[in-house]
């Protein structure tokens, strides 16, 4: 008798417009949340290559960070070659200690 109503009750949730619906908006809204990340994971990765390159030189505690925290993300999300073009560029940079101020 239990089995039949929970049965029921799934065949009545999966049948339902209004399921489907849901799951299709969730799935929108992922994709929307994933293309902001990767846009301004880009920009940011895009920002700070350009700026290493411009000084002529990198730190290894900006490069980790650069290569740690945005760029293996950003292309394990599916980010394009324009970034990994950048990213090689500052990985033949000479590296130096940070200097402060």
């Amino acid at each position: 008798m239990h089995i039949d109503i929970i049965v029921t009750l799934i065949a009545a949730v999966f049948g339902s417009t209004g399921f489907w619906t849901w799951v299709q908006n969730r799935n929108k809204k992922k994709s929307a949340e994933a293309m902001l990340l990767l846009g301004i994971a880009y920009d940011k990765i895009l920002w700070q290559c350009n700026k290493h390159i411009e000084q002529g030189y990198i730190s290894a505690d900006d490069y980790d960070d650069l290569n740690k925290y945005l760029f293996v993300p950003y292309r394990e999300m599916g980010g394009d070659g324009t970034a990994e073009k950048l990213m090689e560029e500052v990985k033949r940079l000479p590296t130096r200690k940070e200097v402060t101020e």
